[in-house]
């Protein structure tokens, strides 16, 4: 069984599951998609919210154990990252 093994996500054999989604979240889709992409797309959708889950207790065991990050260093960076401005230096 597929279920008894580790595999990380994304990986592995796949495997059929039953889904329910709302008509509008569904119709949502396959007009990006359409009706042969939906299964690809709750994959990178699910692995896209694993990701966010796992980072999200990354960066909460790194506050509990360093306390919250510097509002100001992250808008910094955050500046670096997207070549914009940082707002450090603007009027409240």
């Amino acid at each position: 069984m597929v279920d008894d093994v580790g595999f990380v996500p994304g990986d592995g054999p796949t495997s059929g599951i039953s889904v329910t989604l709302t008509a509008g979240t569904l119709q949502a889709i396959r007009e990006r998609v359409g009706r042969r992409g939906v299964s690809a797309y709750l994959e990178k959708a699910a692995q896209r919210q694993i990701e966010r889950v796992n980072l999200d207790e990354l960066i909460a065991d790194f506050d509990k154990a360093l306390g919250p990050a510097d509002p100001e260093a992250v808008a910094a960076k955050r500046a670096c990252l997207t070549g914009g401005d940082s707002g450090a230096g603007a009027a409240a």
